[in-house]
C-alpha cells in the first residue's frame, strides 16, 4: 500500500467528511473505492494465487512474523 498527499479546499473536505460520516464510511475509504473503480480490480484469483506464493515462500524462508511493509508490499 502507498501513501497519497492531496490538496483538497478546507471546505470540500469537511462536507466530504461529513457526508462520509453520514454514510458510516471515511473519505479515505471512498477514495480508495473511486480509484479501485476507476483503474480497474486486480483479477481476484491471480491476487490470492500471488499472495499464497508469498506465503509459502516466506514460511520456507523464516520463521519470524512479516512486517508491515512485507504484508503490503505489491
Amino acid at each position: 500500500m502507498a501513501n497519497l498527499t492531496l490538496v483538497i479546499d478546507k471546505d470540500l473536505l469537511l462536507r466530504a467528511r461529513k457526508r462520509a460520516l453520514d454514510q458510516g464510511t471515511s473519505v479515505n475509504a471512498l477514495v480508495r473505492s473511486y480509484l479501485e473503480n476507476y483503474a480497474g480490480r486486480p483479477d481476484a484469483a491471480e491476487a490470492m494465487r500471488a499472495f499464497v506464493e508469498r506465503a509459502a515462500s516466506h514460511g520456507a524462508r523464516s520463521e519470524r512474523p512479516w512486517t508491515r511493509e512485507e504484508l503490503y508490499d505489491r
